[in-house]
């Protein structure tokens, strides 16, 4: 998860602080939660500290400039394969019906998702240049 050991510090201790703030809120109705929730918070900040004092990482980044309409458009075509399934199953009542149009939503998803993000992402890509 991390590149350096203060980043992998850094991340850790913002997990155990993050699991401890949420059994804080868990258990907060009792006496213990209180404790616990401000641990966690206390955790919580110490983390965002460390990850303010990390130095940036150097060199170039790993993907140039990408075209913002193929990125959007691949995005609208995921969410709108998702609606139409959605929609599609209160346009009929017959089982069939409501697996062909979910699975015309997901194939309408997957074009986007495995063609269109994919090409948008790879058109200025580091290794290209």
């Amino acid at each position: 998860m991390a590149a350096t050991k203060s980043q992998g510090r850094s991340f850790g201790l913002f997990l155990v602080g993050i699991t401890t703030t949420c059994a804080g809120i868990a258990l907060l109705p009792g006496g213990l939660g209180v404790a616990v929730l401000i641990i966690g918070l206390v955790l919580l900040a110490a983390s965002f500290a460390m990850f303010l004092k990390l130095k940036p990482l150097e060199g170039k980044p790993a993907l140039g400039a990408q075209p913002a309409v193929m990125k959007l458009v691949g995005a609208a075509l995921s969410a709108g394969g998702w609606i139409v399934a959605l929609f599609g199953l209160h346009l009929t009542a017959s089982v069939g019906g409501r697996l062909v149009i979910t699975l015309i939503g997901l194939a309408i998803s997957l074009f986007g998702v495995v063609f269109i993000l994919p090409s948008a992402c790879n058109k200025n890509a580091i290794w290209k240049s």
